[in-house]
């Protein structure tokens, strides 16, 4: 009985001993992290480059595993267990290694790509696409090696998926058709997150995300419309922001035939430079002009050019140029004329009189 005892709490110290060491190995380690981090990242703000934020970003999460593996690692060196469990338990540390490895590559892949892919006017690495084929591509690189560690050998593996990967295309041929044209899409750079494109069908927004099935747009009314990526290749689309974003906004109008219109185009354009001036979204250093062009039913018509800095830009520069333009043509006498509908009182009577006689 005693001999029992003693083992007991043999065994209790035993155990005790590689817990406290765990629990204060991770305690100390995670205190250490967080002021190191702090420090770190008022260091990386003082500094141009953006290669250490990424850094950092990219192994602030992934550092408590290390930890874990730490402080299991020091546990283990105070501890009395068999061989064949310590041997288990190494194991399994190489995984928890592989697992970091493969967490701080792909967390750092896509920072990488997204910062500089922004920094060079791609917007490459914005889309959902990008994104996820970085970290599946990373991802099965971990994946790989994981298998490799339990001993599973890769060749038969990848000479299956060679040959399934023929039925699954297959099966798939709409979805991949998708992804591949989704690829397309984001490294032609014709169209990028952000633009404000129009489809021939109609539609028409902002371009909120290339995924690997569909691109999404956001309309003005705040829906979204999703295209699949096969369609949006096929399709002809009106890009607004190529080559840039400023584009020409057109008004047209129409004056009195009696208006002095010397005295129009001075007046017009007198107006569209304040507009071009004082309205957000308007480009200060364009001249605005007018072009007549046709002499129609009731009035002479012309279209005034102004310039928008974006798309959307266009309707605030629209409503105050006419508004302040009605104003002064109504100062300036400016005829603005509309439709009117004569009626030939004589061609009518001579009508009546002839049905009369018929009659």
């Amino acid at each position: 009985m005693i001999f029992e005892t003693t083992a007991i709490m043999n065994n209790s110290a035993g155990s005790v001993l590689p817990f406290s060491v765990f629990i204060t190995t991770f305690v100390l380690g995670l205190i250490v992290r967080g002021m190191l981090f702090l420090r770190l990242s008022r260091w990386a703000e003082k500094t141009s480059t953006k290669m250490d934020d990424i850094i950092i970003s990219s192994l602030k999460n992934p550092s408590v595993i290390l930890l874990l593996m730490l402080a299991v690692y020091l546990a283990l060196a105070f501890s009395s267990l068999p061989g064949t469990v310590i041997a288990a338990i190494n194991k399994t540390l190489l995984i928890l290694g592989i697992i970091f490895l493969t967490y701080v590559t792909m967390n750092f892949s896509s920072l990488l790509i997204k910062v500089y892919s922004n920094k060079l006017g791609s917007g490459v690495a914005m889309t959902s696409l990008a994104q996820n084929v970085v970290n599946i591509s990373v991802f099965c690189v971990g994946t790989l090696l994981l298998m490799s560690t339990f001993g599973i050998s890769i060749t038969p593996i990848l000479a299956t998926l060679g040959v399934g990967g023929i039925a699954v295309a297959l099966a798939l041929q709409d979805t991949l058709s998708s992804l591949f044209a989704g690829i397309h899409i984001v490294s032609s750079g014709q169209i990028k997150l952000g633009d404000y494109i129009k489809l021939e069908s109609g539609e028409q927004g902002y371009v909120a995300d290339i995924g690997w099935r569909a691109t999404k747009i956001k309309m003005l009314p705040n829906n979204i419309v999703l295209v699949p990526n096969s369609k949006l290749t096929q399709a002809i689309i009106t890009n607004f922001y190529l080559p840039d974003k400023e584009l020409a906004v057109l008004v047209d109008m129409g004056v009195h035939y009696e208006s002095d219109l010397q005295s129009v185009e001075k007046i017009t354009c007198e107006v569209a430079g304040q507009v071009m001036k004082e309205v957000a979204g308007g480009v200060p250093d364009f001249v605005p002009f007018i072009r007549y062009h046709t002499f129609a039913d009731f009035s002479i018509n012309f279209t005034v050019i102004l310039r928008a800095k974006e798309f959307t830009d266009q309707y605030l520069i629209k409503h105050e140029f006419i508004k302040r333009l009605h104003k002064r043509y109504d100062l300036e006498g400016v005829v603005i004329p509309y439709p009117i509908r004569a009626i030939n009182y004589s061609q009518e009577k001579a009508f009546e009189a002839g049905d009369r006689r018929l009659q």
